[in-house]
């Protein structure tokens, strides 16, 4: 899970701001501006090779292009955003725009892909902002691009030959801003959210990656809990840890961890992480690293952080995860996409019951007109589809999305919980300030679901043993 994030692809705006007043800025002397571009070695132009993904970016572009015959369509990459006065958050591509370029975590801002009709199809254009050479006030001068600052920049033909695209200079895309663009964004933005439903081998094999490396990030969280427990925002110890992993072995995370100890883990989005990690509690860990093509795992595990649950803990835990086990198992080719929801809900319903939590019986709370009465202890769908957004094709339509058929090459989650708020009066003392949650990444393949997360402990005895190794070690 992570916080909302806005998947429309918008027109890419050519307007240059006017300049700020600032009293960083301050004006080259003489001296220098008559000596910076001079002495410097030559730079070796070299022509990469073409990387892996960019036969299946250009497939991908293929069936945009037979969708939308005689269309000019534009998806561009984005700019920076600013995160205060005159600093901008990490840049990251546009989901789309990378997704058809396969220009990921090595995107230029303010680049744009450009679909131009012809009577075959398309020509097919990247834009992106040519390398400055040294001789130009730009290299030194522009702290958001200039290449003193940030360092080198790809040139067109680099770009063109590693991602098998015809590049141009931006500038001439800017120059073109007169020409009609038909405006296909709500159209456009639907059909390849969609186009992502079904991953290719190159994006499985990514998502592969991004597992393996969350579940190291995972087993470094259970080696560190010790000075964990010792910090006292120990959640933000969490994060610092995973964070570690997340930009040494990949891109970084592919949302804000949530690292939520005792009655925070009640919280679906807890993202402030200022807590302490108390033993007694149980701490509730969703976490997912995002590889450099941006393919993001999300996984979550609820650990008890004195290393034993207690043994309403363990009920509730074991209870999550017979919701997970049964919506694992209705998984299957051809199956509706809801059915994973469904299945997981009639555990819940049925557990809740039992405990005498629900005014209604399991039944009656399962009515989809007038039930409802256990969603108060999960309020979250079950399963969300997952890739290049943690959050992936969210933009495709209902009806294959929610109510559309599992497909073999499909990845998404399976993450029941149950949460008792500390302030909860429906249910006993004892639950109350207790939060489970447990998601794996699934695949769907031809002969029924693989969970890609399986080899990170999920039963409440595995969860147990790892953080007894892990305190031998």
């Amino acid at each position: 899970m992570s916080t909302d994030q806005r998947d429309t692809i918008a027109e890419p705006t050519t307007e240059t701001p006017a300049a700020a007043t600032t009293n960083r800025k301050q004006p080259f002397p003489a001296g220098f501006l008559d000596t910076i571009s001079r002495g410097w070695a030559d730079r070796p132009e070299s022509t990469p090779p073409q990387r892996e993904q960019a036969p299946y970016a250009a497939a991908r572009r293929d069936a945009v292009s037979a969708a939308f015959p005689g269309k000019r369509l534009v998806i561009p990459a984005g700019s920076f955003k600013q995160r205060s006065n005159d600093t901008d958050y990490p840049f990251r591509a546009h989901s789309a725009f990378a997704h058809l370029t396969g220009w990921a975590a090595d995107a230029v801002p303010d680049s744009v892909l450009v679909f131009d009709p012809t009577d075959s199809g398309h020509d097919v254009t990247l834009y992106l902002r040519e390398r400055a050479d040294r001789t130009t006030a730009e290299f030194y001068a522009d702290a958001s691009i200039g290449e003193f600052w940030i360092g080198p920049r790809p040139a067109l033909a680099g770009v063109a030959a590693d991602l098998g695209v015809a590049t141009a200079h931006v500038d001439r895309f800017a120059a073109s801003d007169g020409d009609v663009v038909v405006d296909e964004d709500e159209d456009l933005t639907r059909f390849v959210s969609e186009l992502r439903l079904v991953k290719d081998e190159y994006e499985i094999a990514q998502m592969r990656a991004a597992v393996d490396t969350t579940a190291r990030g995972f087993d470094d969280i259970v080696a560190e809990l010790p000075r964990i427990i010792d910090t006292p925002r120990g959640e933000r110890a969490i994060e610092g840890v995973f964070h570690l992993r997340a930009r040494t072995d990949g891109n970084g995370e592919g949302y804000d961890t949530i690292a939520a100890s005792g009655p925070h883990a009640c919280y679906l989005h807890w993202t402030r992480n200022d807590g302490p990690v108390v033993p007694g509690d149980l701490v509730l860990i969703d976490a997912g690293v995002e590889m450099d093509s941006l393919y993001t795992a999300d996984v979550t595990r609820t650990l008890p952080v004195s290393g034993t649950f207690s043994p309403i803990q363990r009920t509730i835990y074991e209870t999550v995860r017979e919701a997970a086990d049964a919506a694992f198992a209705v998984a299957r080719p051809g199956v509706r996409f809801r059915a994973i929801h469904e299945a997981a809900m009639a555990v819940i319903a049925r557990r809740v019951a039992e405990w005498g939590l629900l005014p209604v019986t399991a039944e009656e709370a399962l009515d989809g007109d007038r039930g409802g009465q256990h969603r108060r202890y999960m309020v979250h769908g079950t399963s969300h589809h997952l890739g290049i957004d943690v959050h992936d094709c969210a933009q495709a339509r209902r009806e294959m999305y929610y109510d559309g058929e599992l497909e073999p090459g499909m990845v998404f989650t399976i993450e029941p919980g149950l949460y008792f708020q500390i302030d909860d009066l429906t249910v006993p003392e004892e639950y109350r300030g207790i939060g489970v949650r447990i998601e794996d990444d699934i695949l769907m393949t031809a002969d029924g679901p693989v969970n890609l997360s399986a080899d990170i402990p999920r039963t409440a005895d595995e969860v147990e043993a790892w953080i007894a190794r892990s305190r031998r070690a």
